[in-house]
C-alpha cells in the first residue's frame, strides 16, 4: 500500500515489502509519528551517532535520513523496504548504515531510538549488546502502540539501561523515556538459549536446539512443530529439500538426518531465526549438505530445482493477522519444485490452507490432524 506518512520535515511516501498495491496495511503507525513528533519538539540533537532499533518498515530511518542514522533490524523485509523507501527519498546509498541484530553494534550511541518488538527477549538481546555503548548523555526515546508496552517492557530498559517512564497516550501511541546510569555489572545475556529436545519425536529425538532471541517459542518445543515432525514424509536419496520459514531449523534438521543424501536449505527473513537454525545443525554435526539463507521466501531459488518444500506459515505482521506471507510462500513453492516436488504445509485448522493449495496446486491431501492442527500435502503437477 502506497501511503504519506507526515513528519516535522514534511511528508514522505513509504511502502512495506515486497510492496503489493493490494496490502491495505501501511508502512508506519501512530507510534512513528509520535517518536518523530517528540524528536522535532525537544529539539533534540541529532549530530552524534543515532541509533535506530526495530524500525517495522524504515519509516523512523527514512523521516531521519538527513543525520545518518544506523538502523539495527531482525527483519530483511524491513531493511529491504528501507532501502526502497530511502531510494524513493532520493537518498545516497551509504548515508544510512543498514545492520542486522548479528551484527556488531556501534561503539558509541548518542540517540538510540528503539520501535518496541513483539518480542520481549529480542528486547532483552538487543538492549544487552547496545548497553556499552550508551552513556550517560545518551537520550533514549523508545515507541509503540499502548497495547505493545506492558510494565515487562519498562521493566526490562530500567533493568539494564537506567530509570525508565512512559509518556500519556496519544492515538494509541505512547513514548518510553528512559536515562542511562553508569552500569558497573549489567546481567549477563542469556541469549542464545540451548535445550535439549525430548525423546518420541523421531530423527531430532534427544538432539540439541539453538534458539537465538526473537526466535517463535524459543526456550521450548512448540506444539505445532512437535505434530509436524511426527508427520514428515519419507525423505530418501540426493534430494533438494527446502525448510521454509525455519526458525531454529529443527524441522529441517530432522530431514538431514534422517536423510543424510538430502540437501538441504534453511530460509528465513528473521536473521535470529536463521543464525539459529546454524547454530542447531552445527551443535548436532548433522551430515550432509546444508545451506542457510536469510530471504523473502524462495525469491532467487531457481525454478523447479526442488523436490520437497516443508513450511509452517506464520500467519501475524507484527500484529496484523494477515495471509500474506503464507500466500507468497505457497506461491513460491510451486514455483521451485520440479514436476512431481511437493509442498508439506501445517497450520492451525481455522487458517483453511486446503483451500489456497488447492487454488494453487490444485490439489490438496490431508496427511494427519488433531483438534488443534492440520499437516497438508500439495503436489506440483
Amino acid at each position: 500500500m502506497n501511503d504519506r506518512m507526515t513528519t516535522p520535515w514534511g511528508e514522505l511516501a513509504l511502502t512495506r515489502y515486497p510492496e503489493d498495491p493490494r496490502d491495505r496495511l501501511r508502512a508506519w503507525d501512530a507510534s512513528d509519528e509520535y517518536l518523530l513528533r517528540h524528536l522535532a519538539e525537544r529539539e533534540v540533537p541529532l549530530s552524534g551517532t543515532v541509533v535506530v532499533l526495530g524500525d517495522r518498515w524504515g519509516a523512523l530511518v527514512t523521516a531521519l535520513a538527513a543525520h545518518g542514522p544506523v538502523q539495527i533490524t531482525d527483519s530483511y523485509l524491513a531493511q529491504e523496504a528501507t532501502r526502497a523507501n530511502l531510494a524513493r527519498l532520493g537518498v545516497e546509498p551509504g548515508t544510512v548504515r543498514l545492520l542486522t541484530t548479528q551484527d556488531t553494534p556501534p561503539e558509541r550511541i548518542d540517540v538510540l531510538v528503539v520501535r518496541v518488538p513483539k518480542s520481549l527477549a529480542l528486547l532483552e538481546d538487543q538492549l544487552l549488546r547496545l548497553a556499552p555503548a550508551v552513556h550517560e548523555g545518551t537520550v533514549v526515546v523508545g515507541t509503540g502502540m499502548v497495547k505493545e508496552i506492558h510494565t515487562s517492557t519498562l521493566q526490562l530498559f530500567e533493568r539494564i539501561l537506567g530509570p525508565t517512564r512512559t509518556s500519556l497516550a496519544e492515538k494509541k501511541a505512547r513514548l518510553i523515556f528512559c536515562t542511562p546510569e553508569p552500569a558497573p555489572t549489567r546481567p549477563a545475556n542469556p541469549w542464545p538459549y540451548t535445550y535439549d529436545l525430548p525423546d518420541g519425536i523421531g530423527a531430532v529425538s534427544g538432539r540439541t536446539v539453538v534458539n537465538h532471541a526473537g526466535v517463535f517459542c524459543a526456550d521450548r518445543l512448540d506444539i505445532g512443530t512437535r505434530f509436524f515432525l511426527g508427520h514428515l514424509p519419507d525423505s530418501k536419496g540426493a534430494q533438494r529439500v527446502v525448510d521454509l520459514g525455519c526458525g531454529n531449523g529443527v524441522v529441517g534438521t530432522a530431514v538431514a538426518l534422517a536423510n543424510p543424501q538430502a540437501e538441504v536449505l534453511f530460509v528465513d527473513e528473521s536473521f535470529q531465526a536463521v543464525a539459529s537454525a546454524e547454530a542447531t545443525h552445527r551443535a548436532n554435526q548433522v551430515p550432509g549438505h546444508a545451506e542457510f539463507r536469510v530471504g523473502d521466501g524462495l525469491a532467487g531459488v531457481p525454478a523447479g530445482s526442488v523436490d520437497l518444500v516443508l513450511n509452517n506459515p506464520p500467519f501475524h505482521s507484527h500484529q496484523a493477522t494477515t495471509d500474506t506471507t503464507a500466500w507468497r510462500m505457497f506461491t513460491g513453492a510451486r514455483r521451485a519444485l520440479r514436476p512431481g516436488g511437493e509442498l508439506w504445509v501445517i497450520g492451525n485448522r481455522h487458517l483453511g490452507y486446503h483451500v489456497k493449495l488447492r487454488k494453487l496446486f490444485g490439489n490438496s491431501q490431508l496427511v494427519a490432524s488433531d483438534p488443534k492442527f492440520v499437516v497438508l500435502r500439495a503436489v506440483k503437477r
